[in-house]
C-alpha cells in the first residue's frame, strides 16, 4: 500500500526536478540570444559591405527587408 504511495511521490519529485532542469536550460539558452543576435547583425553588415544582395541577406538571415535595413542603418551602412 505505502509502496505505491512512495512510488507516486518519487515520480512526482522526478517530474518536478525535470521541470527545474528544463527551466535552467531555457534560461541558459535565453542568455545566449543577445550575443547570437549581435553576431548575426555583424554578419549582415559584413555581407552587405562585401556586396551581397539584400534579397540573399534576407534569405540567409531569416529577417525581413525592413529589419535588414534597420540593422544596416544602425551600423551606418546604406542598403544596396
Amino acid at each position: 500500500m505505502l509502496s505505491d504511495l512512495e512510488a507516486a511521490a518519487r515520480a512526482y519529485q522526478a517530474a518536478q526536478d525535470a521541470v527545474t532542469e528544463a527551466q535552467q536550460r531555457v534560461a541558459e539558452a535565453r542568455a545566449e540570444v543577445p550575443a547570437a543576435r549581435e553576431r548575426l547583425g555583424q554578419e549582415i553588415v559584413r555581407a552587405t559591405l562585401e556586396g551581397a544582395r539584400q534579397v540573399d541577406v534576407m534569405a540567409a538571415s531569416g529577417y525581413s527587408r525592413e529589419q535588414v535595413r534597420r540593422i544596416l542603418r544602425s551600423a551606418g551602412v546604406e542598403a544596396g
